[in-house]
């Protein structure tokens, strides 16, 4: 069985700890960094504040085809690490631990994921044509929009 794609991201944002966990522990701010292709909307969050257990269901439009995706808050360790785990969506695992990192008075922020597709042979071959860019993609506005953000 082969083993799960990984995408890891890292970027350094001149802010404090507590204001970047702070942004990122509110579920409605996922439409902030998540690009305008996906036409992303967030459907439901329950139970808030974000904790352990938490379900996070949303729409969105994947190359034209709509989805519905919920993630499930496996972890929660406020200020330094979270983990979201798809529990219905396109994906066969989606595993995102997010880690927030204290460096003076800035924020590391680390963002891995672990992810495979369904369809086996066809799912790699998916993967090797489009979802591996598209993912990249996705995390690279992140990136840049979370740079905007922190500064």
């Amino acid at each position: 069985m082969p083993e799960p794609y990984k995408l890891v991201n890292e970027q350094v944002v001149p802010r404090p700890l507590d204001e970047v966990f702070s942004f990122f522990s509110r579920a409605e701010n996922l439409a902030t960094i998540t690009p305008d292709f996906l036409h992303f909307k967030i459907l439901s969050i329950a139970p808030q504040p974000v904790q352990v257990g938490t379900l996070i269901t949303y729409s969105l439009r994947v190359r034209g085809l709509p989805l519905r995706w919920t993630s499930k808050i496996t972890e929660w360790e406020p200020p330094n690490r979270f983990v979201d785990f798809q529990v219905r969506g396109p994906y066969k695992l989606w595993h995102h631990t997010h880690r927030f990192i204290a460096k003076g008075s800035s924020t590391r922020i680390i963002d891995e994921v672990l992810y495979e597709l369904p369809l086996g042979p066809f799912g790699r071959l998916a993967h090797r044509l489009m979802v591996k860019r598209d993912v990249r993609n996705i995390f690279a506005f992140r990136e840049e929009k979370i740079r905007a953000l922190f500064g």
